[in-house]
């Protein structure tokens, strides 16, 4: 175990963090996990899962199945329900990557909202909503664009987001387990609902890091890694140092440090201050852990 998870732990412990495990990767080395509170191992990572859901969206563009400007209505084809407003033609998959749609802000997040209210087809229900501003103009952050990726994805690959990131994902990266809240016609959410271990999260912001290889072997292009990063599509820049990474509700984080060749991850609940945590590993003194 490094000597940076077992100080990190006690300082969650003394600033009583409710902080269930923390991952880390530190010079493209083996993952590693600690317990702060016991818990079960898989965790919800909430909106962490757009970070997952969007390399999903980076594999099928290295393959060439997808592109940023394709437009939705057409990759759904004839899984497109019904809409009136012709704006949906013009919403593309950048938009959605980049929460600039249109949809309205917070739309079906099931971790807020009362998810029978959108009745038993999802997709139905998005193309039933007023779009709230222009495609392509403002962001306005939604679940609803994430959970439009999945059904993408699932449209063209022909199975369902986590099946999908199993054989091309996962296995090979030697995820242990791995959940995904679907909606009631099947399709992964997307936006949310993605449980996993903290070490297991912590080797997608590897891949990242190192600008689309872990320990050896390549899963993603640089270029791909560049456009998300540039975009950025959900891999966000912090202002601490040059840490980048994805949040997720509750207190959920992945961070890269990049200057450090390190990786965090950690699920919670709540009473945690990610900002606190992360200037601790962006202020750890590296001689401290050796």
């Amino acid at each position: 175990m490094s000597k940076f998870l077992e100080d990190v732990k006690a300082f969650c412990l003394e600033n009583n963090y409710c902080v269930y495990s923390i991952g880390e990767i530190k010079n493209g080395g083996e993952a590693e996990e600690i317990t702060v509170i016991e818990a079960n191992a898989c965790q919800n990572g909430y909106s962490m899962a757009k970070a997952f859901t969007t390399t999903a969206i980076g594999l099928l563009y290295d393959r060439g199945k997808i592109k940023m400007q394709d437009k939705v209505v057409d990759l759904l084809k004839g899984d497109c329900p019904s809409y009136s407003d012709s704006r949906w033609e013009q919403v593309t998959v950048h938009h959605l990557l980049t929460h600039t749609a249109g949809l309205p802000g917070g739309c079906l997040d099931i971790d807020v909202l009362d998810s029978r209210t959108f009745g038993e087809d999802y997709l139905a229900y998005l193309f039933s909503l007023p779009f709230a501003l222009d495609p392509g103009t403002e962001r306005l952050y939604s679940d609803g664009a994430f959970y439009l990726l999945s059904v993408i994805a699932e449209r063209i690959t022909g199975e369902n987001l986590l099946n999908f990131m199993w054989h091309e994902l996962f296995f090979s990266l030697s995820v242990r387990e791995a959940a995904w809240s679907c909606c009631p016609k099947g399709h992964c959410m997307g936006a949310t609902g993605l449980y996993m271990r903290s070490d297991d999260t912590a080797k997608l912001g590897e891949i990242y890091r190192t600008g689309g290889v872990y320990q050896g072997t390549r899963y993603l292009s640089e270029e791909w890694v560049d456009l998300a990063l540039s975009a950025p599509y959900e891999l966000r820049r912090h202002d601490i140092g040059h840490l980048f990474g994805k949040g997720g509700m509750h207190g959920q984080n992945m961070f890269v440090d990049p200057d450090k060749k390190r990786v965090v991850a950690y699920h919670a609940y709540d009473a945690v201050d990610g900002e606190a945590l992360m200037n601790f590993e962006y202020n750890y003194a590296e001689e401290e852990a050796e």
